[in-house]
């Protein structure tokens, strides 16, 4: 079929095919960006943690009566009600492991550091995020420990949480130890965290750090286990419960701890949770953020198809006497059908063609105000592919419509 005659039409009806083109353009650079996002924050989601979530409960409690010093009799008196706490969790039926555990990952305070291999190195080799707990917070929090060893118990340190001493031994997550020592040969080295030095006697699988905020985002699963009790008014548990005891686990602990010491603040809402609450919970934006990104999707490109839905339909009753003056002449309905198809596709890759381009600037601008990362190319190929299904599947319905004109019917209204 010449395309000709197409292009000779289409220029008959330039405010039709502009409008159509322009909103076809539009479509397909907010909807090739909005489905960018979507997929970062999906893939965000699903981030492994490097824990072992089922079972595992995290509680957070003030004590309102606790020493307020930083000298060493009011941090020994906080080191006994911690110690004290976490014999009285172990205790319960319900409960398989307990560490003490001021953060884990996706919640908690985040510390991080610098470390390198030499005292007096200048710059960094590496940034880590540090867990402080004692010497069961690894296998509390499920961490597969792929060389080396746990912490003995004879290891564990106590400070306030403004004391500044260093453990002299640390495990590693994998990702930090090999960025650290590419050739792998990691365990049983000597590392500096902020000058002072450690050894690593173990190496953990994967450990995803507290912070999910943009500035921790280069070093995701740089993370150190520190075998440090930090001791404050305010402490955090890791709790495994016997598999399924979950909440029987969470009631027995709450009652327990408040028998101890019912000066202690423990509200529902972050007093004690359960992992699946916490992962939940720091994800709602992501999740919030993708509902609304997929929303919009589908409410511009329901848009644009109904769009090449009526412009097509406008023609055909147009063209209606045309339509069986061919269909008289020998055409066949094969032949109305793709000429309607053919037309819409010459629309559509124009208004593709730009929507490239506008595609193309709208992620440079999202990369300097959001630091959104570049649109892949191949990402952009299949959102031009799938635009170009769409104007076909949507000119189907219209096209079919006036192939089935019958000929007698048009021919008597010359």
């Amino acid at each position: 079929m010449s395309v000709h005659p197409i292009l000779a039409a289409l220029h008959r009806h330039k405010t039709g095919v502009v409008l159509i083109g322009l909103q076809i353009a539009l479509t397909l650079a907010i909807v090739c960006n909005a489905l960018f996002i979507i997929g970062q924050r999906i893939e965000r989601i699903g981030r492994p943690t490097g824990i072992q979530e089922d079972d595992l409960i995290r509680i957070s409690q003030v004590w309102a009566d606790a020493p307020g010093g930083d000298d060493a009799a009011s941090i020994e008196k906080l080191d006994a009600m911690q110690r004290t706490d976490l014999q009285t969790l172990r205790n319960l039926p319900d409960v398989q492991e307990v560490a003490a555990s001021e953060s884990m990952p996706l919640q908690g305070q985040t510390w991080s550091g610098d470390l390198t291999l030499t005292p007096e190195q200048k710059g960094i080799t590496a940034h880590a995020a540090y867990y402080y707990g004692d010497e069961n917070l690894r296998s509390t929090l499920g961490l597969r420990l792929i060389a080396g060893r746990d912490f003995r118990h004879d290891e564990i340190l106590h400070h306030g949480i403004r004391g500044t001493a260093i453990s002299p031994v640390v495990i590693l997550s994998r990702a930090l130890a090999d960025q650290l020592f590419p050739g792998g040969n990691a365990l049983g080295r000597t590392v500096y965290q902020d000058g002072k030095p450690a050894a690593v006697v173990g190496i953990v699988a994967r450990l995803q750090t507290p912070t999910l905020s943009q500035w921790g985002s280069a070093w995701p699963y740089n993370s150190v286990l520190e075998p440090v009790r930090l001791d404050g008014a305010s402490t955090s548990y890791a709790i495994r419960a016997r598999p399924g005891r979950t909440q029987a686990a969470m009631r027995e602990a709450r009652k327990a701890l408040l028998a101890i010491n019912p000066m202690r603040e423990m509200p529902d809402t972050w007093g004690i949770q359960r992992f699946s609450e916490i992962r939940a919970k720091a994800y709602r934006a992501d999740r919030g953020m993708a509902l609304v990104m997929g929303t919009v999707c589908l409410i511009l490109l329901s848009v644009t198809a109904a769009g090449i839905v009526g412009l097509t339909s406008f023609w055909v009753g147009q063209r209606h006497k045309q339509i069986g003056v061919r269909r008289a002449l020998g055409a066949r309905r094969s032949d109305i059908l793709r000429y309607f198809q053919i037309e819409n596709l010459l629309i559509a890759g124009g208004g593709v063609a730009l929507g490239v381009l506008l595609a193309a600037g709208l992620n440079l601008w999202l990369m300097s105000h959001y630091e959104m990362a570049r649109l892949p190319v191949n990402y952009m190929i299949i959102n031009m592919l799938a635009m170009l299904a769409l104007g076909q599947i949507a000119v189907f319905v219209p096209a079919r419509r006036a192939s089935n004109v019958p000929p007698v019917v048009a021919t008597r209204t010359v």
